[in-house]
């Protein structure tokens, strides 16, 4: 599943090519792409026709597009379209009448002149789009469907010590607080496993015990890693993951952890490991990142 890196590249494509065009028709070729409108494909086509399109935004692996209130209310954004990639999810700008994606859900015209629609791509129909009501005052238009979701760590907001904080105060070990959506989001299996390795932290480790120093560290590593991946336009093992243009990412190239079973750590040298965890794999080096000892 695409994390912050991947969905913010996404945001970034997003941004230049939709924001501020009007809607003229929605298509909606695929109900289960709309199943989080609950009222239906006809309703979520119908609602959103007529609607300007504001600054695509993100938190964590979400993205949505405010649709913008007339220019002279002054009003904060009070509906939203929300992106949710899934697993395959794809939102492309693509040209009026070139082929149909073999996996097309949505089609998303617009009214102006510029030649340009846009897509949304799903191989297997985990993700969607759907029109929600915003948390009322928010000048982003945060749908409210997603106002549980924590900031994420590149978020200007994101408060480092309340993170520690709720660390400390968590009966679980590190990988899983990681994953925890609520306490940070964007934070997904590769870059835990990327960060863990360069702050050589072991991914079952109690988060009780972390020391302020170790969450700065931990938090420092996290982010670096984001904004490496970031640079490298994500992370694609596959055709399955690209920006709205149809590119893949290439962070893969430069991981240090994630996918490098029984090949050297770039550190020391061990032959990092594999381990089944949470119905997906942690990888490891078990020198660099010892294993805690068993609570007496």
């Amino acid at each position: 599943m695409p994390e912050l890196p991947e969905v913010e590249v996404v945001r970034s494509g997003l941004e230049r090519w939709v924001c501020g065009r009007t809607v003229a028709a929605v298509e909606v070729l695929h109900p289960r792409a709309v199943r989080r409108h609950l009222a239906g494909p006809d309703d979520f086509a119908a609602q959103l026709t007529g609607q300007r399109l504001g600054p695509a935004r993100r938190r964590g692996k979400y993205l949505w597009l405010p649709v913008e209130p007339p220019t002279d209310t002054g009003e904060a954004p009070a509906r939203a379209v929300l992106a949710h990639l899934g697993m395959s999810g794809q939102l492309l700008v693509q040209p009026q009448g070139s082929p149909d994606e073999k996996h097309l859900r949505i089609r998303v015209r617009f009214a102006d002149a510029e030649a340009t629609e846009l897509r949304f791509v799903d191989q297997r129909t985990f993700g969607g789009l759907s029109l929600h009501d915003t948390v009322p005052g928010d000048s982003e238009g945060l749908p409210d469907v997603i106002a549980h979701i924590a900031r994420d760590p590149l978020d200007p907001a994101f408060d480092d010590d309340a993170f520690h904080a709720a660390l400390r105060r968590r009966r679980t070990t590190i990988k899983r607080a990681l994953l925890d959506q609520s306490l940070i989001s964007g934070v997904g299996n590769i870059y835990a496993d990327e960060a863990l390795w360069r702050t050589r932290l072991h991914y079952d480790r109690p988060t009780a015990g972390l020391t302020r120093p170790r969450t700065a560290e931990l938090l420092t590593h996290i982010r670096e890693v984001m904004n490496e991946a970031l640079a490298a336009g994500g992370t694609s093992f596959d055709a399955l993951y690209v920006n709205v243009n149809g590119e893949s990412g290439y962070f893969d190239r430069s991981l240090d952890a994630y996918g490098r079973e029984d090949e050297p750590c770039r550190r020391c040298g061990t032959a990092m490991r594999r381990r089944p965890w949470m119905n997906r794999s942690s990888y490891f080096c078990p020198r660099c990142q010892p294993a805690p000892r068993p609570a007496r």
